[in-house]
Formats: structure tokens, sequence, C-alpha cells
């Protein structure tokens, strides 16, 4: 399969995905804005109503983080059970199955398309205008598109070797989103060297940083950190793609059997 052809399957797929996904609800396509929403909000009432956070437009700061965590842990959480999931056409057929997340993950990226439509208005509304420092934000989200791709290629090998991975992986998402600045700001640490560790440590904490660096403050991010996650990213994005092309009857076989 040329991959001319396996980009083509792969948009498919996730199309196909999308209006099924869509006709189970009554609200239909709403939901991938809704849902999102409702996360963000829980989070509003606890942090802000209840705690009283003193972050400084706390609403805006919570969506800039949020909604780029979700769009992350959801794909990696959907991507990685997706070749198990479709046991029932791998026993029939035989294509890439590195095809299966890479769809589940194209499938996240055209919800998370309107999500940032919406953070877009929701900034505006609040008087951040925009700025050339938002040119950044295409590369923020390619970078934040490898990342999501590399974890869940991973996630999806795990899985199929013993579906209990999927549940390592749920928790791990619970940990990244407590330790990488979802709802507290990284840069709010009274530790100058603890700062730089937590960004430099964890990819995710740099990234959710970057965005609301460049959204709200019009401030740039790190180049060179930000391209060496990308090139990181990539690298094992491409790895792993070899690992199941050279592994795929055993991939098969232990997802059927799963």
């Amino acid at each position: 399969m040329t991959l001319r052809h396996t980009l083509s399957l792969m948009d498919t797929m996730a199309r196909m995905s999308l209006k099924a996904d869509a006709s189970r609800y009554f609200l239909g396509y709403i939901w991938w804005v809704l849902e999102p929403l409702l996360y963000v909000a829980v989070f509003y009432v606890v942090f802000e109503i209840i705690l009283q956070n003193r972050q400084e437009n706390f609403l805006v700061f919570l969506m800039c983080g949020k909604l780029v965590f979700i769009w992350f842990s959801k794909s990696i959480n959907q991507a990685s059970r997706s070749i198990v999931l479709a046991q029932g056409l791998i026993a029939k057929i035989d294509i890439p199955k590195a095809l299966f997340p890479l769809a589940t993950i194209h499938e996240g990226l055209y919800k998370q398309a309107s999500v940032f439509l919406l953070l877009v208005v929701v900034l505006w509304m609040n008087g951040y205008g925009v700025s050339a420092s938002w040119l950044w934000l295409l590369p923020l989200m390619l970078v934040s598109y490898l990342m999501i791709v590399a974890g869940s290629l991973i996630g999806a090998f795990l899985v199929c070797l013993a579906f209990d991975f999927s549940m390592f992986i749920s928790l791990g998402m619970i940990f990244l989103m407590f330790t990488s600045g979802v709802f507290w700001d990284v840069r709010s640490l009274t530790d100058p060297a603890m700062i730089q560790t937590v960004l430099t440590v964890n990819p995710l904490a740099f990234m959710l940083d970057a965005y609301r660096q460049v959204l709200m403050h019009g401030v740039a991010p790190a180049g060179g950190h930000l391209l060496a996650i990308g090139l990181g990213s990539l690298a094992v994005a491409l790895l792993m793609v070899r690992v199941m092309q050279r592994r795929g009857q055993f991939l098969a076989l232990k997802a059927i059997t799963a």
C-alpha cells in the first residue's frame, strides 16, 4: 500500500468514525465542542469558585491548558485501544496495523480544529487580540500532533501485547494532568530551578506553557526546545511505524486473541 493510499484510507476511516459517532447522540456534532467545554466548566467551578483561585484570567488560562490536554490524552487513550477494538476487521483483511491508531488520531484532529476555533473566539471575547506571535500556533500544533502520534503508536503496540497496559495509560494521563500545569501555572513555582526542571523533563508541561505564552502573553516559545520535542516525537513515531510493519502478523494475532 502506497503512502498516498494509506493517507487516503486513514482520512476515510476517520470521517466514517466521526459520522458514526455523531449519529449515536441527539446533539450529534455539537458534542465536539460541548464535551471539552463541560470538562473546563467542572475545573472552573472547583478551582475558581470553590477554591477561589487567584490566577488572573483563570478561565482563559484553564481553557488554553485543558483543551490542549484533552486533545492529547483522549487521542492517546482511544488510539491505544484501536487495534484491539478492530480485531474483527483485522481477522478478515491484512492492512497496516499502524493505520488504526493513525485514523483515530486523525479523527481527534478534526474535532480539535473546532475546539481551537472556539478557543480563539473566547480569547477575542476576553480582550486578547491576534498578534504576530500567534504564527507560532502552527508549529505548536504540529509538534502536539507528533507527540500524540508517537505516544499513540507506543500505546497501541503495548495494548496489543496485554490489554492491561490500557489501564496504565489511563492512569498515566491522570498523572500528567496533575504534573503538567493543566490547572496551575508552572511559572508560579517559587524555585526557578524547579520551573526549568519541569519544563525540561516534562514535554507536555512545556507545550501547555508555550500555548499560554503565545495566546495570552504574545511571547514566542523556546524554538530550540520545541524543535527538539518535535524531532524526538517524529523519530519515535517513525520507529514505531517500522516496528509495526515488521511485527504486523504478531500484532494481528495478539489483537485477535485479546
